[in-house]
């Protein structure tokens, strides 16, 4: 589809993109090239539960606690830019774009990410982000664990992206430490195991849901996945354009 009509589609009807995937598939690269390539939002959901994490440890809060953490994503400050150029989040008065993503919020993040009553916060806030921007005439892109089953299981589009287990070791280290040296790929790998399983008790991720469409990286460049969701993409929209 050519660049003007896939503009004109998505300013007439909204577009909403839900990918689910574990660690290291490639959801926040290619979700910000589709972002950009769409002109749409870009929602890194991940990055909302990291910020809850930074704002109750910077409260004090014993992340154990799931009624006080649930609490304090009711009053936390959270102001997110969606732009998938410059992404970037602030609590408060504070810019925490890398503090967010330093070890310790990696450590600590997957507490907060299976606190049934954050979840059940997280979806309504991020469904609402979403929808908002589908109906303003734009749409966004949102990433994590439950965005095509929870968050936004009506997406107009929805993927799965998987990857296999090295080059999502790999990848997830590269994003944390910027190398692949032995002691950070051995150091991210008891991360990402410990986040799956953890998150696995509360999400299912590795499974499509019905009308899910699995996109596997593995073998793909980071290009060719972004072409498979866009033929996707490009589908549902001349889909919807020819029901209305």
């Amino acid at each position: 589809m050519e660049d003007q009509r896939r503009a004109e589609l998505i300013a007439r009807q909204g577009m909403t993109i839900a990918i689910d995937g574990p660690a290291g598939s490639g959801k926040s690269t290619i979700s910000k090239k589709l972002a950009r390539a769409l002109g749409i939002g870009y929602l890194d959901t991940g990055a909302m539960y990291r910020a809850l994490t930074w704002f109750a440890l910077s409260e004090g809060i014993d992340l154990a606690d799931q009624t006080a953490v649930a609490a304090a994503a009711e009053q936390m400050p959270l102001v997110m830019h969606s732009d998938p150029d410059d992404p970037h989040y602030v609590v408060g008065d504070t810019e925490v774009t890398t503090a967010i993503r330093e070890p310790r919020i990696s450590e600590s993040v997957s507490v907060v990410a299976t606190n049934l009553p954050v979840r059940h916060w997280m979806a309504r806030e991020q469904r609402r982000r979403m929808l908002e921007a589908r109906a303003q005439g734009s749409g966004m892109i949102a990433e994590g664990r439950d965005i095509t089953t929870v968050v936004c299981p009506d997406a107009d589009v929805r993927i799965l992206l998987l990857a296999d287990p090295a080059a999502r070791l790999e990848r997830r280290t590269r994003e944390l430490y910027g190398d692949i040296a032995p002691e950070h790929l051995e150091t991210t790998r008891k991360q990402v195991e410990d986040r799956d399983a953890k998150d696995s008790t509360v999400s299912e991720f590795l499974e499509p849901a019905p009308g899910v469409c699995v996109v596997d990286s593995s073998t793909l460049t980071i290009q060719g996945v972004v072409d498979a969701v866009l033929a996707l993409v490009d589908a549902s929209l001349e889909e919807r354009a020819q029901r209305s």
